[in-house]
């Protein structure tokens, strides 16, 4: 059985079973966990020392990765060299010129 909050396993002949009257059911780990949910109504995904959130948080940076990875690539592939400009070679002498 899983903490209905932040998602610990909950050894046998422990926790608190909590049934609203709409008939849900929440098992919870600890009072910790009870009071962030029910009374202070968080979200467990919100609360960083929950499982939840740092299941959620290792897919967003794996995620985040991937996308840099696949940028650098596509940069990567699509960086040609440029001829040099007319601009670029007056700007180019001149500072040699002023050394």
């Amino acid at each position: 059985m899983d903490c209905s909050f932040c998602g610990t396993k909950i050894p046998k002949g422990t926790g608190i079973k909590f049934i609203k009257k709409d008939g849900t059911t929440y098992n919870f780990c600890s009072k910790k966990c009870e009071k962030n949910q029910l009374k202070l109504k968080r979200k467990s995904a919100n609360v960083l020392w929950t499982k939840r959130a740092q299941q959620l948080k290792k897919v967003a940076l794996k995620a985040a990765q991937e996308k840099k990875t696949k940028t650098k690539s596509k940069a990567k592939k699509s960086a040609k060299p440029k001829p040099a400009s007319s601009k670029a070679k007056k700007t180019q002498s001149k500072k040699e010129e002023k050394k």
